[in-house]
């Protein structure tokens, strides 16, 4: 994670089975992370695990609007993700309806104070919730997002204009992975220096 500091507070949301991101980020920064997904496998999971107590596990999911939506089972049964959209090959009548929450809702009711580092792998609902961060005033430092483009139907456009509405936020784009999903961004305002 770029420009990290100790003991940064981190909301990661969309874990499944896989928390090597917040157990690294523990280590290596005495990172407090706020674990979040919604589903039922994964809630199972996190109950086997022995978990450090920087890290925090709330089984609500990050939507756009407050309430309780559908999550879509994945496809092949050895995956985990739910997603906003069902896969094409899916069984549309295998989904859940769980709670979500808005990320302005869920900072104030954590008492954490504002998350340095926002980590977002949400299966499709990620380009709701870019927008409903963009019209608050709340900005983290490090934004971390996994788009969905060319999955559950979503076209490539909307990874692209979600990724020019964070630039123009203030954001500087600082990673792309190989494969074009993960999208790493550092908030960098005008005026700010590039090296903090």
């Amino acid at each position: 994670m770029n420009d990290t500091e100790e003991n940064a507070i981190v909301y990661s949301f969309g874990i499944g089975e896989d928390i090597s991101f917040d157990l690294a980020a523990i280590e290596a920064f005495r990172c407090r992370i706020h674990g979040f997904d919604p589903t039922p496998r994964c809630r199972t999971w996190i109950e086997q695990q022995s978990l450090s107590e920087n890290f925090i596990f709330h089984p609500v999911g990050l939507a756009g609007e407050e309430g309780e939506i559908e999550f879509f089972a994945p496809e092949n049964d050895a995956h985990v993700s739910y997603s906003a959209q069902p896969a094409p090959k899916s069984n549309v009548a295998l989904k859940i309806v769980a709670p979500v929450k808005r990320l302005d809702d869920l900072i104030a009711e954590n008492g954490s104070g504002p998350p340095q580092i926002l980590k977002m792998d949400i299966e499709g609902f990620e380009y709701d919730v870019i927008e409903d961060i963009l019209r608050g005033e709340f900005r983290p430092r490090q934004w971390l997002v996994e788009f969905h483009h060319r999955m559950y139907g979503i076209p490539t456009e909307r990874t692209i204009n979600a990724v020019s509405r964070i630039r123009e936020a203030g954001y500087k784009l600082f990673y792309v992975s190989p494969g074009g999903h993960e999208y790493g961004f550092v908030y960098m305002p005008e005026g700010a220096h590039e090296n903090q």
